[in-house]
């Protein structure tokens, strides 16, 4: 019988929520907004990374590694995720992507 652990099922869960919900191009709000509902979960809300992030390799959104990422490289990473990143395929629309790229790039330290 297969075992299933209970922090990848929730994660997992938490993912099909997540990705459910409609992704804009809108203001940053410390509250509402796509990298809170996507990517704050183990990125952490300063792009840091949080705890469980840490544990699974998120990468620091504030580094030199990071920023210095071409746009289409990170667009490529949401969209087709990357080691445990799962992909979110055409989940966020373009546009929505964009956003994301854009917001990670104000986390500079």
């Amino acid at each position: 019988m297969k075992r299933i652990h209970v922090p990848a099922l929730a994660i997992a869960t938490a993912l099909g929520v997540v990705l459910s919900l409609p992704l804009t191009v809108r203001a940053q709000t410390a509250s509402d907004t796509p990298y809170t509902a996507k990517c704050a979960g183990c990125h952490g809300s300063d792009g840091t990374g949080s705890a469980m992030g840490k544990t699974m390799g998120a990468h620091d959104f504030t580094s030199a590694e990071v920023q210095q990422m071409p746009d289409a490289e990170l667009s490529d990473i949401i969209t087709n995720g990357k080691s445990k990143m799962p992909a979110y395929g055409k989940s966020p629309k373009a546009d929505g992507i964009k956003g994301l790229v854009a917001y990670i790039r104000t986390l500079k330290k």
